[in-house]
């Protein structure tokens, strides 16, 4: 038992684990730094990751022409999930905008050669940021 809290004893978590060592000298560990695009490459989950992050800034890259100048400060480009595209929009006047655009987006993206079935609009709360 380590020291006391309040008057009670109390056991310390490397007291109630000691024989570790085996589990931990058998991982697989790396002791050296990596930079995040190896770790990228090396992971399949993260690469997949990597690729959707891309391809949804490219999305928007696409249709950035289609979205009002006041507007575009206010829109990020969201998750993919299958066939639906998400878009992060800073506050409602921008989603209500934004709803009105989702067909000539859709539209836009399909010329430019995305299969798509529906845009998602999400407003952000200022906490989630």
């Amino acid at each position: 038992m380590g020291g006391t809290t309040f008057g009670k004893p109390y056991i310390r978590d490397n007291q109630m684990h000691p024989n570790l060592s085996f589990v931990l000298g058998s991982m697989n560990r790396r002791h050296h730094p990596v930079t995040l695009l190896q770790a990228t490459q090396e992971s399949p989950t993260l690469a997949r990751l990597s690729e959707l992050t891309r391809d949804s800034v490219a999305r928007l890259a696409a249709v950035q022409a289609l979205i009002p100048t006041t507007l575009r400060a206010s829109v990020t480009a969201g998750p993919i999930d299958g066939l639906v595209w998400c878009l992060l929009l800073d506050n409602n006047a921008t989603a209500a905008k934004m709803r009105q655009l989702v067909p000539s987006l859709q539209s836009h993206l399909r010329t430019k050669g995305w299969v798509i079935d529906s845009i998602r609009l999400k407003v952000q709360n200022q906490s989630t940021k």
